[in-house]
């Protein structure tokens, strides 16, 4: 069993403001102090459509020996549904899981729409050594297309769609510009193969040897 990076397991106080240093989680209550592993995280990111939700389960065939993938819409319920701009209460129990898995050795690959200032701004970034970036982004058009041919239970009207085509305009425009910057690969003119191809590329390039060091 993992217990909740935020949870010091000698007094058992819950961190607001986690703390690690020198590959040790510190309890600011009790002083205690723990091994943790300070993995990098992945974020398979950008608009609906695009290609996330095909490309992700290739990866987890190409890396399963050396990540773990995961899709983030399956915690998109209950409470965590919340209607804050950036959706906190929902990115910081992604980082938390995701950070709980990778105490095994492997991180984690998140598959999902999300930005680098909803995750760089909470307090768990703290337990992730670096996150990197990666929008699969798509011509307007073509995303349109695709989001209009979804299933009705998915509810894509037009708002919604016009809506996720700000956000890839937004990526397209600044990607570069952001804190990390994000990397963008352009899904409309390309088969999912030569997609996945270019996501794990990504991915390998940045992972360490398997014996990740104990703080990034």
């Amino acid at each position: 069993m993992v217990l909740d990076p935020q949870i010091c397991p000698s007094c058992g106080d819950r961190a607001e403001r986690p703390s690690v240093a020198d590959g040790l989680l510190a309890c600011g209550r009790c002083g205690h102090r723990w091994p943790f592993k300070r993995l990098p995280l992945f974020a398979l990111t950008g608009p609906s459509g695009a290609g996330k939700s095909t490309v992700g389960p290739l990866l987890a065939q190409r890396l399963g020996e050396r990540v773990v993938v995961l899709e983030q819409d399956v915690l998109w319920t209950g409470a965590l549904r919340d209607d804050v701009p950036g959706h906190p209460a929902f990115r910081s129990a992604w980082l938390r899981l995701a950070a709980m898995i990778g105490q095994g050795g492997r991180p984690v690959v998140l598959c999902g729409t999300v930005a680098p200032p909803e995750f760089e701004s909470l307090p768990e970034r703290v337990f992730f050594a670096d996150i990197h970036y990666l929008a699969l982004v798509g011509e307007p058009s073509a995303l349109r297309e695709r989001l209009r041919a979804r299933p009705a239970w998915r509810e894509w009207d037009e708002p919604r769609i016009d809506e996720m085509l700000e956000f890839n305009a937004w990526l397209r425009a600044d990607a570069a510009k952001l804190s990390p910057p994000v990397a963008l690969f352009d899904t409309t003119h390309v088969t999912v193969e030569a997609a996945a191809d270019h996501a794990e590329a990504w991915a390998r390039s940045l992972l360490k040897p398997p014996s990740w060091p104990a703080s990034g």
